[in-house]
Parts: structure tokens; sequence; C-alpha cells
């Protein structure tokens, strides 16, 4: 197709932590500029983040394109809010991707850079989904966020 993102409909998981203990996870391809006003799928792919408790925005923090990880979590805050106030208010977390293409002396520096550019104060992982450095406890601490708003429903 002639926009970034080809996939046409989201995957849905479901992770397991522990017996008993699991959540769904929906795995939405990335938002390009102008999804909020219907370019590409952007439009289906903004009413399935309605559903969601937590937004994890999944960030390669070295683009293979070269393009800036804050531009592209800028474009995606865009769209949100101009799709709906009620997503851009959704509970966000930030993952930086692909920390082992990064140099064990440079990783601590480059994240915090990008996250100071965002200006961004909410939850930050770093993680390597091939490697699965740090997605344990990425799985983790989303248990415990789906499990503290059980509680808060009772």
């Amino acid at each position: 197709a002639d926009y970034p993102f080809t996939t046409l409909h989201p995957n849905l998981g479901v992770v397991s932590i522990d017996l008993g203990k699991s959540f769904v996870i929906a795995d939405i391809p990335g938002l390009i500029e102008g999804a909020a006003d219907g370019i590409g799928l952007g439009t289906t792919f903004l009413r399935h983040l309605s559903r969601t408790k937590v937004l994890l925005h999944i960030v390669d923090v070295m683009p293979v394109d070269g393009s800036d990880p804050v531009d592209a979590v800028t474009t995606i805050w865009r769209e949100l809010e101009n799709y709906s106030q009620e997503l851009i208010e959704k509970t966000q977390w930030i993952v930086l991707n692909k920390v082992d293409l990064l140099a064990p002396e440079d990783r601590e520096s480059h994240c915090a850079s990008i996250i100071e550019r965002l200006n961004w104060t909410g939850p930050t992982y770093q993680i390597s989904a091939i490697s699965k450095k740090g997605t344990m406890e990425l799985c983790y601490a989303l248990q415990e966020y789906m499990d503290s708003l059980l509680v808060e429903d009772f």
C-alpha cells in the first residue's frame, strides 16, 4: 500500500504471568500522520484503542529509517488528541525498544534524551523485544497495573 503500515487487523494475545494472572494485549500497528482524518486505516485502529486500559507506545530507539523517535511519539499523541480527547487522556506508557542496538555505555543517556525531549514524566521501560531484555519486567508491571484497576472497580 502507499502508506507505511499495511497491517489490516490488530493482533490480540494473552499474556500469562502466573496461574490465574493474565491480561489481553492488542498489537495495534503504528499510526501515521493524518490517521485521525482517515488517512490509511487510522480511524479503524483508533476505534480499537478506545477499549484499552493503557496505551503502550513502543518506540524504536534507533529507527532503521533514521527518523527521530521523539517525532514518532509526538505524531501519535497529536493523532490521538485529534481523534478523541478521551484517548489522549488514557493512561500511557513509553516503551523504548531495540535498546540492544545501543552501545551499553550510551544506552542510558540516549534513552534519557528521548524521554527528556518528550518532556515525559510517566512510566518508561527499556526493552529489546528480540532478545526479550526487559520484557518480563514490563509484563509484570502491566499485570500489577491491571490488578490495581480491578481493586479500584470494587
